[in-house]
């Protein structure tokens, strides 16, 4: 299984300089992994990950732990399609089989599948041996999306001899993080193929390519004092280069229809460059700006990780982990009579509601064509419905720690820490979906394996944020309990969390897939 042979990082000392380097394995980077024709393979050059402490002290993870398998999942995954795409990779290399939703299905008790969506939605599951049709489905649902700059479709501007990227804020962003960071664009492009067909690549540019400028503190004076407020239409546009008049001819000769007459020829003469392809051959562009500073551990003992879009990778990838690691053995699934399931979808950070959202019935579809298919499509009268009324989804989604500098924003008795497990979210006015009775029968789950949880709610002077799993449990009437791993700096460029609460989350997930059956059992609720 690919993804637990993946080398722990080690965190090397270097008496020559104040940052540590952690590298992954030479067995793990000479590995050959699958090129999928779908999307732009990363290179097979060596990269290496900084590590953001000073320490001097060489350590190795902690056994047992996939915080070094999830800091690779970050530094790999700049965008929603790179994390699907890695996911994709993942199970794969796991042995789940590929299935497409525009093709018949051939599934079977014991069987392990996935498909992908607009390949930034992924819904992945694993079937029990003693599955029957009406059984339930046991899902763990987040999101692949983070609140981002993106590329506008006309995106080439130029200002003062500066070649200028126009962009579009994506999501609720800290938008006065995004300034003085070194910045650059990954995403997907539709290139045109030698014969004529059009090929969806990723690319990911990993130098530092863009810029905000902040302005001088002697042209704003009173920003200390009024405070830094942006606006996000004339003052959040990177800075690509410097214009030459060789350049500006260029681009009046250019065809109007082109990519190049509608985003600077430098920017996709550089994406050419990546993808070793014709800049006439690039027809359609959808970008992210991206922080290309490297995912890593920090703080005194190393027991933080610091990292753009862990909201929600981090609960995406522990998801992940804990479906793949549930079934691994041939005998995982011999006693199971349910259905195990993870859902990703996109779009989360603007309200869900899309083709590859959780907003669309793409999980309940594959609910159905799973019931169908593993009944011979001989399906009985409320098959389905009953399957749904025994299933229970986690929507898993980073929660709101307590912020030392802060803790008045926080309700009183409610305030999450770091290292102290996750966190179960309540609402009364159904911002999450979690009710007395699933937030009991999820905390029992983690007491059989003795692992800790916590409780929020929101302040009630204060507005409450949501997630998917309001939208899951209406859509269909799905039992659901809304949770996440505290973190702080949440929708910031840079976020941080705790290690130890990754591997909480990891384990937790994992006793869920193996133990909900047994606990749901025990209750008797109409």
């Amino acid at each position: 299984m690919a993804a637990a042979s993946i080398t722990r990082l080690q965190i090397l000392s270097a008496s020559s300089s104040p940052i540590n380097i952690i590298k992954r394995s030479s067995a793990f980077l000479s590995k050959n992994r699958p090129i999928y024709n779908h999307y732009h393979h990363r290179s097979s050059k060596f990269h290496t990950t900084l590590c953001c402490s000073t320490s001097n002290s060489s350590r190795t993870l902690e056994n047992g732990s996939i915080v070094g398998d999830l800091l690779d999942y970050l530094n790999e995954s700049w965008t929603q399609f790179h994390a699907t795409a890695e996911a994709k990779r993942q199970l794969i290399d796991a042995g789940f089989d590929l299935l497409n939703e525009n093709e018949e299905w051939e599934l079977k008790p014991g069987g392990r599948y996935f498909f992908t969506r607009n390949m930034s939605c992924l819904v992945a599951f694993a079937i029990g041996e003693k599955y029957s049709v009406g059984n339930g489905f046991h899902v763990i649902a987040a999101h692949t999306d983070s609140p981002c700059l993106k590329l506008k479709p006309r995106s080439a501007s130029s200002r003062s001899s500066y070649l200028m990227v126009n962009v579009q804020t994506y999501g609720s962003g800290l938008w006065h993080t995004w300034f003085d960071r070194d910045l650059s664009v990954a995403g997907r492009v539709i290139v045109r193929g030698s014969d004529g067909s059009f090929l969806h690549k990723l690319v990911k540019i990993k130098r530092p390519l863009l810029r905000i400028p902040t302005l001088a503190i002697h042209l704003d004076r009173t920003i200390n004092k009024d405070g830094f407020k942006p606006n996000l239409e004339t003052h959040l546009i990177p800075l690509l280069a410097t214009k030459s008049e060789e350049a500006s001819s260029e681009t009046k000769e250019t065809n109007t229809e082109s990519s190049t007459a509608v985003h600077h020829p430098l920017l996709i003469q550089v994406l050419s460059d990546e993808l070793s392809c014709s800049i006439d051959d690039i027809v359609s562009l959808e970008l992210n700006v991206c922080d290309t500073q490297p995912s890593c551990l920090g703080g005194g003992n190393n027991e933080f990780i610091f990292s753009g879009r862990l909201d929600n990778l981090a609960s995406s990838y522990c998801a992940l982990r804990a479906l793949i690691d549930s079934c691994e053995a041939s005998s995982d699934l011999s006693n199971d009579t349910a259905v195990r399931m993870v859902a990703l979808f996109d779009n989360e950070e603007v309200g869900s509601g899309s083709v590859q959202g959780a907003g669309a019935p793409t999980m309940f579809q594959a609910m159905k064509r799973i019931a169908g298919c593993l009944a011979h499509n001989n399906v009985n009268e409320g098959a389905i419905e009953r399957a749904i009324r025994q299933s229970f989804l986690v929507s898993a989604d980073m929660a709101h720690g307590v912020h030392p500098n802060f803790m008045e924003k926080h309700e009183e008795h409610h305030r999450p820490e770091m290292q102290k497990g996750l966190v179960i979210k309540h609402n009364a006015n159904q911002r999450y979906a979690t009710s007395g009775v699933t937030a009991f029968l999820f905390k029992e789950v983690g007491k059989m394996h003795n692992l800790p949880s916590q409780e929020f709610v929101v302040r009630n002077d204060m507005g409450c944020g949501s997630t998917i799993g309001p939208i899951l449990a209406s859509g269909a009437g799905i039992r659901t309990v809304d949770c996440g791993i505290p973190q702080l700096s949440m929708h910031s460029v840079r976020e941080i969390c705790a290690k130890e609460d990754v591997d909480i989350a990891y384990k937790y997930f994992k006793a869920f897939f193996q133990n909900f059956s047994s606990i749901d059992k025990k209750l008797q609720v109409d």
